[in-house]
């Protein structure tokens, strides 16, 4: 597998920084959510502080893929046959994930700028932790983070669809030969 895409394939830089910004955006999405119905402070602030650093993680993870497409890389051409409105869709959702992760870091940046609650969350002494909800980022990074969930079940409904359907998407988008080269390395068997 080549570090750049191909016309039908993504290349390793583009796979692994969408798998692991994959993982790191679930881990900040369960921890937040975790955290602001965690009962005690402790719990709370131990859950924090898996969640900044893996919100940290993915807005680098995605500013590097943005640089990435726009200065070396290309993307793959979209799925053969695919319907112009459904193509229309595919970048709309994917130009939100982008949206709500630079959303996202703003609020809650944001959030821990209005309560000043950094210190407390990386302190021993959890008991100065403020009340989150008091702070308005609070609204858009709730809301952020909800929709930010609809927009990953849309994708992989779509990406299980696409699969179902034989259009190997995960081929393109994983680890290994493209769907031709495989395609190819099928027929010569």
């Amino acid at each position: 597998m080549a570090l750049n895409s191909s016309s039908d394939q993504y290349g390793t830089v583009a796979v692994t920084i969408h798998w692991l910004t994959a993982v790191l955006i679930l881990i900040a999405l369960l921890t937040g959510f975790r955290a602001a119905a965690a009962e005690d402070v402790a719990t709370e602030a131990a859950l924090l502080r898996v969640h900044l650093p893996a919100a940290i993680l993915v807005l680098v993870l995605t500013v590097v893929r943005v640089v990435w497409w726009l200065g070396i890389d290309d993307k793959p051409a979209p799925i053969a046959g695919a319907p112009s409105a459904r193509q229309v869709i595919a970048r709309i959702v994917h130009l939100l994930f982008y949206v709500m992760v630079f959303g996202m870091f703003a609020s809650g940046t944001g959030m821990m700028l209005a309560s000043g609650a950094l210190p407390a969350i990386f302190s021993h002494d959890a008991t100065a932790l403020p009340e989150f909800w008091r702070y308005r980022p609070r609204i858009p990074h709730g809301f952020g983070a909800r929709l930010l969930v609809v927009l990953l079940i849309v994708h992989v409904a779509a990406a299980l669809y696409h699969h179902l359907r034989g259009d190997r998407v995960f081929g393109r988008i994983w680890f290994g030969r493209s769907p031709t080269s495989q395609d190819a390395a099928d027929r010569a068997v």
